[in-house]
């Protein structure tokens, strides 16, 4: 099956709600569009005014987006806080993205959640399940990542 999609049209087996979304085949509650960033309202939300945030461009997870698909994230998201309330000093959010099924994703395209937290009662819960540090063991963690960093270039 073929969508069309910024002119291009993507082979998608099974294409993902958010896919079908963009193309406008089913409506949602649109908020932002730009040429490459949909944003919408979550139908299932944790609070009111639970958005969602998504590239255009089809990848089940963060690294399968070239960088120029993910430019308008978080200008787009950065609108949507003022226009929910949410750019005030008392009232919090959450920008939240998953990647993987074990990472709690649910749908495979990459997709932010802005989730307002107005009170305790409702937005995201978190639990963070912080361990000990052994500074030698980051030590070394953190000088193996860097020679892989200076790979990458």
């Amino acid at each position: 099956m073929y969508h069309k999609l910024n002119d291009t049209n993507i082979n998608i087996s099974f294409p993902t709600p958010f896919i079908i979304f963009i193309t406008g085949e089913i409506p949602s509650f649109k908020l932002i569009e730009t040429k490459t960033v949909f944003s919408f309202l979550d139908i299932q939300p944790t609070s009111e005014g639970h958005a969602l945030i998504i590239p255009k461009y089809h990848g089940a997870k963060l690294h399968n987006i070239p960088d120029e698909h993910l430019a308008d994230i978080l200008p787009v998201t950065r609108k949507l806080t003022k226009v929910l309330g949410l750019d005030d000093d008392t009232t919090g959010y959450n920008l939240l993205q998953n990647n993987g099924k074990i990472a709690h994703q649910e749908v495979d395209h990459v997709h932010f959640h802005l989730i307002p937290k107005r009170d305790a009662k409702t937005g995201l819960v978190v639990g963070w399940p912080a361990q000990e540090t052994d500074f030698d063991k980051l030590g070394k963690y953190h000088k193996e990542l860097l020679k892989k960093l200076e790979d990458l270039d």
